[in-house]
Order: structure tokens, then sequence, then C-alpha cells
């Protein structure tokens, strides 16, 4: 191992020149003293570096990881090791003994003398917690005494001794450093957002409590320098980790904050209140409880309180009412004290629809809901009004809130947070996979453009869910599954999450839940759709054209075919194909064989929920198998199931919400029944699906499949030319396939006599 003072410089070299040219390995240790701890510094021996000559370091704790410690010397420390304190190996993720390269490093004093620091605080240990007043000014100045000329780095934690006080932790929330290069005559430099910074006497120190803490601030260094916009200036999506919803954000900017841009008197001017709802509604997942938290960061507003809808409920009389009383009474104190200068306070709620049922909609209830709703309404827009408040509701259950809280005035601002579409995703994959691109950790074969485009109707927390799959797999590689489970010694540098990684997690772990049922189409399609002759054609082409007018059509969002023709003719595999040719991102099946047992109202709301689960994607595929058993048809009365039917007429009716496109595709063997119920006439388009009715048409299905050698094709060509025959493609298979298990000599005859029977061949 390499020191400085084993390594001599040339008299004709400055020694600062020379230690900052030198770099040493050396192992990590435990801080020496506990008097040492508190100080921040990294120790050192006097016999490894010289704090005098270098003082900061650059510690690696791996090729693409550093961080800068200012440098202590101590004669306890061990030669050869450097010792940090238990909160800086923890940021810094360094374990004893570990193996460790430090590099001298120096601060240009003219870009990185920190301007402004920005510290979180609260209690070291939360038993000495109390609401004894901390006095911030006097707070900054033991920090800057104690800390003076030391590093310092964005997210870094520390001890800091106040006073006679117990110890404080502080983490360093946000650095700005004066660039003094740019500073005109006269002038004292410009501050910019840096991740690290040398402290001086002239910083300028700002505490902030940390969230939920109950340390007691006060003093003019308790926090920032108001902005005179409500909009924070660092605002920035990337930053903020939301992809793919920037139209709604913007939409939603423009309806709830553009009003609060501007100056109190000049609302007050023109007679405006403030929007003083949002409602965020969407599929599970899509990024709304994300938007809401980040509103409420994103805004120079109170801390935002953040309920969750259950927690208001109370068993007691009276209770919930008061829940929701108390949540504005801070807002109202404020807006009675300071009038139109009062600060926005945020409210959100999470799942309100668990709160904010429809007046009367839950039965055998004491009326709770009804008085929490009644109450919310009173608080939001009621006799005495508050404008300096902003209530974010958050449900996948739109329908289920009552009408009265959606009118304006309320939540007025009804916002649907969406599936992201394909320039949304690559927003989303590219937050996710940040981290680990700056670590040298995602393949240069990972194509986010080629990930985006797999990943049709992903929801945001499903595409989070893919990239924590690929790296799973990635690590899966590097476990040792023995007698016990080990890991590669080398696992760090052979950790590369590749294409490959994602593809498994897209083809094994993650599947979207408004997406295709690929299981379903397996069972139908697995083997291929022969085409066998015009009929089978005939039918394909005339889905490829209605798959064609669903995507380019400005006119009829709704497409409906129904595919009708005898038992076993192949309609299912048929739907099936022309929904897998279409390539739309949702595509499912309403089957009989999935509601085996299903009253009446449970099928009607299984079906109802299909439908509206493709009217959130854009473009859908919705195929209705054998409809007259999901109608419990019986020609026997006859009998069928009216309620299912009449929820059938509607759903086939009902035009998709602007902007999203569906192809309705059904299947039947009793046409004739549809017609009797007025059902057939709904769809846009029939077209059939014949029987096998030729020799030719049969001959042609021998051809395709590996049951007969050359000599029995030419004998059945012979046995059965210019015969009739009527057998559906499904039951010729079964026969063609029960002939597989005969004997060569007698398969001919048993095949033809069972043709004969089962499918009508004249012989």
């Amino acid at each position: 191992m390499h020191t400085y003072s084993e390594v001599k410089a040339p008299d004709d070299i400055n020694i600062e020149t020379h230690y900052l040219s030198l770099k040493m390995a050396m192992k990590a240790g435990k801080c020496p003293t506990d008097e040492l701890s508190t100080t921040n510094f990294a120790v050192t021996s006097s016999r490894d570096i010289d704090d005098q000559q270098c003082r900061h370091v650059e510690i690696f704790t791996t090729p693409h990881m550093k961080f800068v410690f200012s440098v202590k010397n101590s004669d306890r420390m061990q030669s050869g090791y450097v010792g940090f304190n238990l909160m800086q190996r923890r940021w810094a993720n360094i374990s004893l003994n570990q193996d460790l390269t430090v590099k001298a490093f120096k601060f240009n004093s003219k870009t990185d003398t920190i301007g402004t620091v920005v510290l979180e605080v609260d209690f070291l240990q939360k038993k000495n917690a109390n609401s004894d007043p901390h006095d911030t000014d006097k707070m900054a100045a033991e920090f800057l005494m104690q800390f003076n000329n030391m590093a310092f780095t964005e997210g870094q934690s520390l001890a800091f001794q106040f006073a006679d006080k117990k110890l404080l932790v502080l983490t360093v929330k946000e650095i700005e450093v004066i660039d003094f290069t740019k500073m005109k005559d006269g002038g004292s430099g410009t501050e910019k957002r840096s991740p690290l910074g040398l402290l001086t006497p002239n910083t300028a120190v700002v505490f902030e409590k940390v969230e939920n803490s109950t340390i007691n601030l006060i003093g003019k260094s308790k926090s920032k320098q108001a902005f005179t916009s409500i909009i924070n200036p660092d605002w920035d999506f990337n930053k903020m980790g939301i992809g793919g919803l920037d139209n709604e954000f913007s939409a939603i900017f423009r309806r709830a904050f553009a009003s609060r841009v501007f100056p109190p008197e000049v609302i007050e001017q023109l007679g405006m209140k403030h929007v003083k709802g949002i409602l965020l509604f969407g599929p599970p997942g899509t990024g709304k409880t994300l938007m809401a938290r980040q509103i409420g960061k994103m805004l120079n507003a109170r801390e935002p309180k953040i309920i969750n809808g259950p927690q208001i409920l109370d068993k007691y009389v009276g209770e919930s009412e008061k829940n929701i009383r108390m949540l504005f009474a801070e807002a109202e104190e404020e807006e009675q004290r300071c009038g139109l200068h009062s600060g926005l306070h945020i409210i959100i709620f999470d799942e309100i629809d668990a709160i904010c049922k429809s007046r009367g909609s839950v039965a055998g209830n004491t009326g709770v809901h009804d008085t929490v709703v009644n109450q919310l309404l009173s608080k939001i827009d009621g006799v005495n009004q508050l404008n300096n408040i902003l209530v974010i509701g958050m449900t996948n259950r739109k329908d289920m809130i009552d009408e009265a809280l959606l009118r304006p005035g309320r939540l007025e601002v009804q916002m649907e947070i969406g599936l992201p579409d394909e320039k949304g995703r690559v927003q989303i994959l590219n937050i996710h996979t940040t981290t680990m691109k700056e670590n040298g950790k995602l393949s240069p074969d990972v194509d986010i453009e080629e990930l985006a485009a797999l990943t049709k109707n992903f929801s945001g927390a499903e595409i989070e869910g893919l990239v924590k799959a690929a790296q799973s797999t990635a690590m899966n590689r590097l476990i040792k599954a023995t007698n016990t489970v080990e890991v590669d010694p080398d696992a760090v540098e052979k950790l590369f999450i590749t294409r490959k990684d994602f593809m498994h997690a897209l083809e094994h772990d993650c599947s979207p839940a408004f997406g295709s049922s690929k299981e379903e189409f397996e069972k139908y399609i697995g083997n291929g759709i022969i085409t066998w002759g015009d009929p089978v054609q005939r039918v394909l082409e005339d889905g490829d054209l209605l798959i064609s007018q669903t995507k380019t059509t400005t006119t009829t969002p709704l497409v409906t075919v129904l595919v009708e023709g005898p038992p076993h003719s192949g309609k299912t595999s048929l739907a099936a194909q022309i929904a897998k040719n279409s390539d739309f991102p949702f595509i499912k099946v309403i089957s009989p064989e999935n509601m085996i047992g299903f009253t009446e109202p449970a099928k009607c709301q299984t079906i109802k929920k299909m439908f509206d689960d493709a009217y959130k994607s854009p473009l859908s595929c919705i195929i209705v198998d054998d409809i007259e058993r999901l109608l419990d048809y019986v020609p026997i009365g006859p009998r069928f199931s009216n309620l299912v039917l009449q929820a059938l007429l509607v759903l086939l009716k009902k035009t998709p919400p602007k902007g999203r496109k569906l192809l309705v595709i059904g299947t039947t063997s009793r046409k004739d029944v549809l017609q009797e119920m007025d059902m057939a006439q709904i769809f846009g388009t029939i077209t059939h699906a014949s029987n096998i009715s030729t020799s030719e048409h049969l001959m042609a299905v021998l051809e395709n499949v590996d049951a007969f050698n050359s000599n029995e094709l030419e004998i059945l060509r012979r046995k059965t030319a210019g015969k009739r025959l009527w057998i559906g493609i499904r039951k010729l298979l079964v026969l063609i396939e029960m002939s597989r298990q005969i004997s060569e000599s007698h398969r001919i005859p048993k095949f033809l006599c069972v043709l004969e029977e089962e499918g009508g061949l004249e012989m």
C-alpha cells in the first residue's frame, strides 16, 4: 500500500501540488473517539495524510461512486485506515474494513463556495424529543463555527451539538453555491444549485424541520425567503419522478393554479374565486397519488395534509364529522387572521370514494356516510367559504362519489389520469432507469423506445414493476444455489441489466391489468388457423377491413361484427385470430365458460366491467363468445336471461368515450335466435363461418396436418373425390387426432367410416 509519506516530492515541486497528484489505497474504519464522531470529519493518521496540506479528500467506494469529506488527523487513528462515524458510513454505504481509494480534493473558491445551505433538522434520538423552542438564528451561528471550511453534499446527514441541548440530526436538503466568475463590477456573484460545496463564515444557513417532527423551531433562519409566486421556480418533471402526464399536469395548472400566481388584490378586483378542489380519477397504478403528492411539493404552500379516506370514519356518533372539521380548522383560523394574504392549505384525500359515496346509496347504515359528505360539502363551499384551501381527491371509482361534490365550487377540476401513451412510457422508463444508467448498470443493448412499444397498456406502476422484475432476473444470475445460497463475490462488477432480462420479465413476470388475454388466445389459436378455403379467407379479410376501420375512423368509434355459423365451424378461433391480427393493446374475451354458476346480476357486472376497462384504452377489442350461452338460452320454452340480454343490448350500442375506439366481435351458432331477440340487428356487420362441405376443402385440411403420409392422402383423395359432406373444422380435427392412434393398416377405413357417420360423407 502506498502512502503520501512514502513518496518523496521533488524539491522544486510545491508540496500542495504534490498531494493533489496522489491517490491511495486505504481501508474503512471506525471513528477513534466520541468527540471526533460529532465533527463530520473523516479521520486519518498523520502518517498517511497531513490535514494541513490536504484538507479534503474524495473517497471512492466503487469505481463509479465517490464522496467528498473534510479530513482531520488523530494520533489514535491506525495508519492505512480512514475513520468514519456511523452516519457517514450509512450515508456513503461504507462497511468496516472496506477497501477504498482515497484521492486529494481541492475546492475552487470562485465556483464552489456555498452561498445558502438548507438543512432539515430533527432529534437524533426520539426519546429526547420535546417542544422546547430552538432558536434557529443561534443554531446557524453555532453551525458555522463548528463546521467552518468543511465540505458538504446534498443528502448528507450529520450530528449537531447545539448548546446544552441534546444532539440533533441534520440532513443537507439543498445547496446553492456562489459563482464569482460571472460577477459584474460591484456585484456579489450569482447563486446556482449544486450538489457539493464548501461552507464559509458568510454562508446563509436555513433550518427546516423534518416532516412529522415535533421539534419547535423559532427565529428568522427557520425557512427560506418566500417567493413572490406560489409556484416553485425549481419545479421540474424529471426531478419530481412523474412521467407521461405532461398534458394532464398542464391542464390542472391552467385550471387550478394560474389564478394563484397573481397577487390577491388582482383576484379581488376581478371578483374571482380560486379553484378549491381537484379530483384525480382513473385506473389503479396510473400515478394519481404520486401527482397529488408532488403538487403539494411543487407549491410554496403549507405542508400538505395527506388523509386516507377510511381514516376519517369513526364508530362513535359525531366523531367522523369532527375529524373533517379538524382538517379545516387551521385554514379557518388563518383565513380570519390574515384574510387575503393567508397561505394556501392543501388537503389530500386518498381513496376519497370511501367517505364520499352518493348519499342514500349505502343501505343498512346509520347515515354516517351521508353526514360526512354533508360536513365536507359545507367546509369546501358552505356559508362561510374558505378561499385559502385546495382539496385534492383521488379515486378509482368516480361513479361512486356524490354528485354534489363534483359541481363547480367544490371538486370542479376533474382530471382523468389514464394509461400512458408510448411517449409517456418512454418518460416513465427513463425515470426508473436513470440511476442504473448513471452507475453503468444498464446494458447498452437495452432500448428504452423498444420497451415503450412493447409495454402497451402498462400503467406507471406496472412499468416500475417491470424494471424491478428485470433487476431481479439479473441478480438471480449471480446467485449460486447449492446446499447454501451464495452470491458471486464479484457481483457488483458483473451485475448488468440487459435486454434479455427485460424480455424475460415481460414474458414471465409482468402483464398489464388492462392488456391482452394471451392464455385465452393460446387456447383458441395455439395450433394456428387452417385456411382450408374461401369461406375462411373471406372471414379473415372482413376482419382486416374492420380492424382498419376501427383504427382510422373518425365517425364510428364503435365497430361491431357478428361471426355466425353452425357449431364446431371455428367461429371462436376466427374471432381470436382477427383480434390477434389487430394488435390492439387491450383484447379480452367474454366467454360463458368463465361465468359458470354466476347469477344474472353477477354476469351483468362482469360484462360491464370488461367494457369499462376497454374504454380506458385508446384501442380495444372485445370478443363476446357464444352469445346464446351467455344468455342462458334454452329452446325448451324457450327461456333466456332477459337481464343479461338487456345489458348486452345497451353495451353493444354505447359509444366509447372521446378518443377511445372499440371493436366488438360476437360469435353465435343461433343467428335465428338473436334475430328474434333483436340483437343480430345491432351488429354493424354479419359474416358467416361455414362448415367443410366439399372434398377439396377436406383435402386442404388433411394436407395441412401431419397425420397421413402421401400414399394415404392419395387414397383419401380418390375415395372422397366429388363427394359431399358437412362437418365443422373443430370436429374434423378431433377425428384426425383420433386416427393418429390407429395402426396404419386400419387408419384409412376407420377414418372414412367415422367421417361418414359424423360428417355426412356420401359413400
